[in-house]
């Protein structure tokens, strides 16, 4: 079911998509080389407790496509695992491909939002050139979010981007209606038809999460912990997320992040 929010429950969902935003620009700068995984968990854990009328999405969370609850506080995804990355014993190297994915509960409303990035000196071209397509791919789908557009014109926008930059795009996971919990209808398939599916209205709060792999559309859960998505090729892959509000006068990005480009499309 597809619930609308009005003015003022977007209002109330600013708080969370700032909170998620700012502790991903502080998670961004502490992550470096030899930054052991679980010391991020940690980190956004004492965060959630130290901020009233806070809560975490993850903690417990146990759907249909994950091996038991969660358990942790964030998604740490590094180089060709792709999405649902559980934190472990694990201290970042060089040139290591990360992404972090992270949701949050203020005051019975979620934020959810998601960065990569290249950690140490030795950045590969094709990483750093992964990571820009989803940025853009990101940009691409937030500007087709318009009244009377259609849902199919947000996939398409993302999925036109993937084509350019010549990767394949799976559509097992992608974006999702986000609300009173993290993740609802409808589904925002990461390639689709233009002019296709749900009209878009105001007072639709949706995440659009574009996630592409170099060399594969294929992945498989890594059977270490049940839920981590893993490439099939073991190529590289990247993830950029935003929770975003459609409005009477466009779209509103509420888990904008300081110096992020499209930190104007927040309000």
């Amino acid at each position: 079911m597809i619930e609308l929010k009005t003015p003022q429950e977007i209002e109330e969902m600013k708080p969370a998509g700032h909170f998620v935003g700012s502790i991903l620009n502080e998670l961004k700068e502490y992550t470096k080389v030899g930054t052991n995984l679980l010391e991020i968990d940690e980190i956004v854990h004492k965060r959630i407790a130290d901020k009233k009328g806070a809560s975490s999405c993850y903690v417990d969370y146990a759907p249909d496509f994950g091996t038991g609850p969660f358990a942790h506080y964030i998604c740490i995804s590094v180089n060709d695992a792709v999405l649902h990355g559980v934190p472990y014993d694990y201290s970042l190297k060089d040139g290591d491909l990360v992404s972090l994915d992270l949701a949050i509960n203020v005051n019975g409303w979620v934020g959810d939002s998601a960065i990569s990035f290249v950690v140490g000196k030795d950045k590969d071209p094709s990483d750093l050139r992964i990571i820009k397509s989803t940025e853009e791919a990101l940009a691409a789908g937030i500007a087709e979010a318009i009244p009377g557009n259609r849902l199919g014109d947000i996939s398409h926008a993302i999925g036109d981007v993937a084509r350019e930059y010549g990767y394949p795009v799976n559509l097992e996971f992608g974006g999702h209606g986000v609300g009173h919990i993290m993740h609802g209808d409808p589904h925002v398939a990461n390639d689709g038809k233009a002019h296709h599916g749900y009209k878009l209205r105001p007072g639709l709060v949706i995440a659009i999460e574009p996630w592409f792999m170099k060399g594969t559309d294929e992945i498989y859960q890594d059977p270490k912990d049940g839920w981590t998505l893993r490439s099939e090729d073991g190529s590289r892959g990247a993830h950029s997320e935003h929770t975003i509000a459609i409005t009477e006068n466009g779209p509103v990005v509420l888990t904008a992040r300081e110096g992020d480009p499209l930190s104007k499309l927040y309000a």
